[in-house]
Parts: structure tokens; C-alpha cells; sequence
């Protein structure tokens, strides 16, 4: 028997902004393609008009492309089996309804919104009642001759069970009981999102349907009417929940009070799209025999196979995203590295020389984030206001009474220095330390609590002398002698 080429769909509503499941679904969807040989294709289900965001599909397609999700078929390049916007293909749904209710699976319901809205409770519990589901042929005939309003609803079995396999879950069973007569085609004439996507996913040769765990008890719904087309049922992959951490150490599902969920939130949070699309891939799948967890998206397309999907809820871990993301700019070249810190860096160093390499070389094994670079490096711009108490350190071994005459003394040694460089500034420190008798932090410490005024600071006192230059080293060094009294 020939193998089927597997074809996955991304197929989100145009409402906004991508949701990290929106992207995980994306994400796994291609993953499943390519690493099976595949196709992956975008679809945009946008047949729900009142949720219709203007701007919201070039977000779709502005997301897949910064995370490298290029799709085979599509809105924007076409294919075999186009239109790929479903309010495009609105008569194929009609098309498809329709034959449905001349086979018997399904019927028009006459119902209006108000009789639909007092089926239900205060709560809004309750269910619709199937009125019309046995109308005389002749009454409905009738009835839509006058043109009055209808939808068109599946005629769910009543009795027995469902039993469909999902490739996580395994077999999953469902009551009909609990199944809806579901609107299959409004009354406007545009599918309900259920109906659009059988009849699309058939249509397009879906090989591979994932989703959310939460459309589990959906999935017998799907099913019937595949069956009463008679089509190929195509695969399902329900993906695990992601949950968010909660103040008091609970979990539930991931929302905006745990942090950002959006794809563009979290990049404007300072996360590279790399990294979310690395860590997105670890909420609920880990690759086989292998405990790694950097992964390129090349390397994920050769390691991604369904049965590392797990059952269990993901929980978003924002630390463990900030370390991912850490290690990704600790990877970058240094041209990169510094492209990419730019932006920042000109928050503090507006204009002027200053050595780039340098501070690259301070920041970049030290920044999870490219944001932190203004507070880290704010000390450059403005000398901050400190107190003399924090020349004083025992490691170091120095004192409000020492550190007075190591400044002296670095003062003049950096005076006398021919070129301004890190090299010469470490060399001549480290020879006048070896001149004083005095450890190496004993002269330091004081000269970078004065070049900084600060204890803690990305690089030591030499690279931050040569990044501050000659002229405002020198000066914060005389600075610092003042504050001493000396």
C-alpha cells in the first residue's frame, strides 16, 4: 500500500494577536509535516465575521514568517486546492450542507434567536431541544419557498456512544447523549467553524489534524460527519493544556495575569523569536533518549516525532524562557550580538566614541534579555549619586583609609598611559598592584567603586575605564578621592 503524504494545516481566525497555544498548534503542525516529509498549509478561518479584527491576518502571517514557519499553501502563495480563505469557498459549505440534509444527516431549523436564547438559563445553561428535527417534508419545503430564516443542524444519534483514537490520548469514548444538534450552516450562509473545517480538511487532503486537548469531546462531532460523507477520517492529535503558575503555587490555564501570552507581547518583553519558538516546542513534547534543550528549528524538524507529545499539562515556566533566552544570545556572533543590542545601547550612548567590542564583550555572557542593557549600563551615561561606605570590602581587603591612596596612585599611573586601551589599562594596573604589595582586588575595588559608584557592575574596573575613556575616568577617579576626603 502506497504512503500517504502527510499535509497538516495551520488554520487560525484573524482576531487579533497569536496566542503562545496558537503558535505551539503552528508550530507542532509544521513540525509533523516536515519531519515526515510533508506539507504544511496556512488557512485562514475567518467565516466568524463579529470576531473579524481588521489587520488581524497580516499578524498571522507577520508571526510565521519572524519564527520561520513557511507554509507550502496558502492565502498569500496560492496551491492545488485554493481558495485558502474560507470566506471564499462560502457556496462549497452550502454545497455541502445541503447534502447532508438530503441524506438525512442533517435538517433546517426555523428557530429564532429568541426561542434558542429562552432554551437556556440565567447561566446560560441548556441545550437546544431539537424541534425541528422531524418537520413534515412539506412544512419545510413550504417554509423556505416563503424565505423565511433557517440554519441547518446535524442530526446527532441520540443513543449509544462515539469511540474515535487520538494519537496522545488513545482511544477516547463520548455518549451521544451529550452531542448537540450543532449548526452546520447558518443563516447568513457562512459554516459554523466545526462544519468549515471537515469539509475543508477533506477537501485539502488533511492528513493530520492537531489541536488543543480542550476540543477532545468535540471530535465525535467531526467524525459523524465524516462518516455520513463518507470520507477518510484523517488523524488526530490533541495537544496537552498550557497552565500558568499562580501567586499561591497552583496552576490553571495560562492567561494575561501570568504574564504575556502573545507572540509580539513576549518579543516586545525582549525574547528572541528563536528562543520562544525553542521553548514553545518543549510545553509538552521532549525529544526521544536525549535530554537537550537548544534546539534550531532545523534540528527540531529532525527530532519532532508524535510520541513524544505528552499527556500532562505544560506549565509556562517565564524563568526557564528567560534562561532559553540567555543562551541564545550568548551563541550569537559578535557582529550579530551587537546589531541586535544597538537599538539598547543608543538608549545610553546617544552619541560619541565609544569601544563596542569592549562592551560587547561585558554584556553578552551576561544579559538574558537585550532590555536590560540601559539599566545594566546606566552607570556609563551618569555617574550615580554613592555613599563612601562602599569603598570599603573585606574580600578585597579594602578600607576608607587604603582606598584613598590606591586611587593616588591609579590616577597617576593612567595618566601617564600613551594610548587609552584595555590592554595598556590592564597591564599597568596589574604592574601597579605588584608595585604597592597589595592584592589585585585591594587596588581595583576602590578604582571601579569610583569609576561606576556602584558594587555590582557588568565587567570589572578595566573595561569600564576603557568604555567611560580618558577624560571621565580620570574625572570619577578624582570624584571618588573628593567623596573620601582625601
Amino acid at each position: 500500500m502506497e504512503k500517504k503524504i502527510v499535509r497538516t494545516r495551520f488554520a487560525p481566525s484573524p482576531t487579533g494577536f497569536m496566542h503562545v497555544g496558537n503558535l505551539r498548534t503552528a508550530l507542532y503542525e509544521y513540525l509533523i509535516a516536515k519531519s515526515q516529509g510533508g506539507s504544511f498549509i496556512l488557512r485562514i478561518e475567518d467565516t466568524d465575521q463579529e470576531r473579524f479584527v481588521e489587520g488581524a491576518t497580516e499578524v498571522i502571517y507577520n508571526t510565521l514568517e519572524k519564527v520561520g514557519l513557511r507554509h507550502d499553501e496558502g492565502p498569500d502563495i496560492g496551491g492545488e486546492f485554493g481558495p485558502y480563505i474560507q470566506s471564499e469557498r462560502k457556496p462549497i459549505y452550502k454545497e455541502y450542507a445541503e447534502k447532508l440534509v438530503k441524506s438525512g444527516h442533517a435538517y433546517y431549523c426555523f428557530c429564532t434567536k429568541e426561542r434558542l436564547d429562552s432554551l437556556h438559563d440565567e447561566n446560560g445553561i441548556g441545550g437546544y431541544d431539537r424541534k425541528c428535527r422531524d418537520l413534515p417534508k412539506e412544512e419545510v419545503e413550504r417554509r423556505l419557498a416563503a424565505g423565511e430564516a433557517c440554519v441547518i443542524r446535524q442530526k446527532m444519534p441520540i443513543e449509544g456512544s462515539t469511540t474515535f483514537h487520538d494519537a496522545v490520548y488513545g482511544d477516547i469514548t463520548i455518549d451521544n447523549s451529550e452531542l448537540e444538534d450543532q449548526v452546520l450552516l447558518k443563516s447568513d450562509g457562512f459554516p459554523t467553524y466545526n462544519f468549515a473545517n471537515v469539509v475543508d480538511d477533506h477537501l485539502m487532503h488533511i492528513t493530520h489534524v492537531v489541536r488543543g486537548s480542550e476540543y477532545l469531546t468535540s471530535t465525535p462531532k467531526y467524525n459523524l460527519l465524516y462518516e455520513a460523507f463518507g470520507w477518510e477520517i484523517p488523524q488526530y492529535v490533541h495537544l496537552p493544556m498550557i497552565m500558568g503558575k499562580n501567586e499561591d503555587g497552583s496552576v490553571s490555564k495560562l492567561s494575561k495575569r501570568h504574564g504575556s501570552t502573545g507572540f509580539a507581547d513576549l518579543v516586545e518583553d525582549g525574547y528572541l523569536p528563536e528562543a520562544i519558538v525553542n521553548y514553545i516546542a518543549l510545553l509538552g513534547w521532549c525529544p526521544k533518549e536525549s535530554t537537550q534543550e537548544i534546539f534550531s528549528l532545523s534540528e527540531l524538524e529532525k527530532a519532532f516525532s508524535i510520541d513524544g507529545i505528552s499527556k500532562s499539562p505544560a506549565v509556562f515556566d517565564y524563568d526557564k524562557l528567560t534562561w532559553l533566552n540567555g543562551e541564545y544570545i550568548r551563541a550569537m556572533a559578535p557582529d550579530e550580538f551587537m546589531a541586535a543590542a544597538m537599538p539598547e545601547l543608543r538608549k545610553v550612548f546617544r552619541s560619541g566614541a565609544v569601544d563596542w567590542d569592549v562592551l560587547a564583550s561585558i554584556l553578552q555572557p551576561r544579559i538574558t534579555k537585550f532590555k536590560e542593557i540601559p539599566d545594566l549600563i546606566g552607570f556609563l551615561r551618569e555617574l550615580p549619586d554613592y555613599s563612601s561606605e562602599l569603598f570599603i570590602n573585606k574580600k578585597s581587603k579594602a578600607t576608607l583609609e587604603n582606598a584613598p591612596v590606591m586611587l593616588k596612585a591609579a590616577i597617576e599611573t593612567l595618566d601617564a598611559l600613551p594610548k587609552w586601551q584595555l590592554g595598556a589599562i590592564h597591564d599597568s594596573l596589574m604592574a601597579l598592584a605588584q608595585k604597592l604589595e597589595v592584592k589585585n582586588g585591594t587596588l581595583l575595588w576602590p578604582v571601579r567603586i569610583a569609576a561606576s559608584g556602584m558594587t555590582v557592575t557588568p565587567g570589572g574596573a578595566m573595561e569600564i575605564l576603557t568604555i567611560l575613556g580618558r577624560e571621565e575616568s580620570l574625572r570619577r577617579l578624582k570624584l571618588g578621592l573628593e567623596k573620601l576626603g582625601a
